[in-house]
């Protein structure tokens, strides 16, 4: 894996950040539901989400 393909990766994964906000809320709000959270923690969950869901589509748009 070359820098291109990791600054690649993290371009597409920028690109869709925003999108993959709407996913992360809704599957905070699913475990929210079945597990008592605080407020501090659910948002925490849902950053830590939308990240990690913003790099898995980024490398699939670079690797497939």
């Amino acid at each position: 894996m070359t820098n291109l393909d990791i600054v690649l990766t993290l371009v597409f994964a920028a690109g869709v950040m925003i999108i993959m906000i709407f996913p992360a809320m809704k599957i905070t709000d699913w475990i929210g539901a079945r597990y008592h959270m605080s407020q501090d923690l659910d948002d925490k969950l849902t950053v830590i989400l939308t990240i990690m869901l913003s790099l898995i589509v980024g490398v699939m748009l670079k690797f497939l």
